[in-house]
């Protein structure tokens, strides 16, 4: 646990007791605050009060009086579509509102730290698609090269429950924009920013909101070095406001599929292959086409990322190259679970949007393709170039023949469950094809999460495959 530091004596408001939440107030407490919780749900106050939380309705008149904080699970609209009653009473109130990133960062640094030899580091990385692999491959690499590390934020832990800090380690953490926009502190060493593509537009007010809560982390943080992908405007355009010329090496400019010349530091993949350069001169390269874990281009990216941070933190081309052919892949993202008959089975369940599951399709040749569910804003058109790869479609969801009126040029079938889905693509899946979960909307609809989706796939396919 990370002790909060900084509120000795007050009394802190914590609003939202799910994971998170609990943790700060466990480690609000531990710092020598005085917590008191509250959440919408009887299940999350439950939780709280068993553990000896004092309980207050943090919504009714008088309730923030005498509160120095109130710390916010990222969960809860703070600005856009409308603020939380609390937390629109604490901007009447004058009570400033923060979150667990924020406490993290004004906390993890202690005393002790003056005895270590190699300062801690932390590397935050954010944007729309492929974070969480990012993420988990540079602790992997890191793991693998003997560096301490923890991962935490978004994956694995919340970032509160890490342990303290030891010499030398890097703390990994995978930053949401829910996370990022109002965090009142932060400071990473490295910052990463994968890409960026609509989503979550009602909860920003516009992609230009979505836009703003990523780019805090830079703008507010001041890394010492930024990683950056700029296969998209918005990248490219961070990455100049950052740099203060063409051969500024604290910008480390990312691609899959562009090569990107300049006298700065890039890190570009391009069919298959990583290449490293710097001022003008390739000085490292990698083959990623052997890389079980991190297959098609969007994954060549994630791994440009990480190859970048990794190489901002010290470590050598040949460690982090041979890190890459060990990383077993996240769940639920491009995850291979079965091949048979010549046909593979992929779960991609973490597709919930239509930029992800078209990188998801643009990996593969050709595809028995699962898809369906909640809808984003934006509709389906994105994935127009990709459905040429794709043999026919199964629909799954509540609204799946509203999702398959939507998917011109390509055979459909409306299945509307995953056992229907699954049982006709592998009655109907050849030899050299994949059955491919990619669903291109949010699970809402059918399951609490993309995890339980993704294990419905999984659950369903081993039981026909025996």
């Amino acid at each position: 646990m990370i002790p909060v530091q900084g509120h000795e004596g007050q009394t802190i408001a914590v609003l939202g007791l799910g994971r998170s939440g609990l943790s700060t107030a466990r480690a609000l407490r531990a710092g020598g605050a005085q917590p008191v919780v509250w959440d919408d749900g009887q299940r999350g106050r439950e939780a709280a009060e068993a553990e000896g939380f004092a309980l207050r309705d943090l919504a009714r008149p008088g309730a923030l009086d005498g509160v120095a904080l109130l710390v916010t699970s990222p969960g809860i609209p703070h600005l856009y579509p409308a603020p939380h009653p609390a937390i629109a009473a604490a901007y009447a109130a004058g009570v400033p509102v923060d979150n667990d990133i924020g406490l993290f960062f004004r906390s993890y640094a202690t005393e002790d730290w003056g005895l270590f030899s190699a300062a801690p580091r932390v590397v935050a990385i954010t944007g729309s698609n492929g974070k969480s692999t990012t993420s988990a491959l540079l602790h992997h690499i890191l793991t693998e090269a003997g560096r301490p590390a923890q991962l935490a934020g978004n994956i694995g832990r919340g970032v509160l429950d890490l342990d303290p800090a030891s010499d030398g380690e890097v703390v990994v953490l995978e930053l949401s924009s829910y996370q990022t926009e109002l965090a009142r502190a932060l400071t990473p060493d490295v910052a990463v920013f994968t890409n960026l593509s609509p989503d979550h537009l009602d909860r920003h007010g516009g992609p230009g909101g979505y836009y703003a809560a990523k780019r805090r982390l830079f703008a507010e943080g001041g890394p010492d070095r930024a990683v950056i992908g700029v296969d998209e405007v918005e990248g490219r355009s961070l990455a100049n406001q950052l740099s203060v010329g063409p051969a500024d090496d604290r910008v480390i400019r990312v691609s899959s599929g562009t090569k990107l010349a300049g006298e700065g530091w890039n890190v570009f993949a391009k069919k298959g292959h990583l290449a490293e350069y710097r001022k003008g001169r390739q000085v490292a390269s990698a083959d990623l086409r052997g890389v079980a874990g991190l297959p098609g281009a969007h994954n060549h990216q994630n791994a440009c990322a990480a190859w970048a941070a990794a190489r901002a933190l010290g470590l050598g081309p040949r460690q982090i190259e041979a890190a890459l052919h060990s990383y077993p892949g996240l769940p639920h993202r491009s995850q291979r679970i079965a091949e048979e008959g010549g046909v593979a089975y992929v779960n991609d369940s973490k597709a919930t949007n239509v930029d992800s599951a078209a990188k998801a399709l643009a990996a593969f040749d050709r595809i028995r393709w699962i898809c369906g569910g909640l809808e984003k804003e934006g509709g389906l058109e994105a994935l127009a170039p990709h459905l040429g790869r794709v043999a026919k479609a199964y629909v799954i969801g509540r609204e799946a023949e509203h999702f398959a009126l939507q998917l011109t040029g390509v055979e459909v079938e409306v299945c509307t469950t995953m056992e229907r889905a699954v049982d006709r693509a592998m009655a109907e899946a050849q030899p050299g094809e994949t059955v491919l979960l990619a669903p291109a909307a949010a699970s809402f609809d059918q399951y609490d999460s993309f995890e339980r989706r993704g294990e419905d796939f999984m659950a369903e396919v081993r039981l026909r495959l025996g």
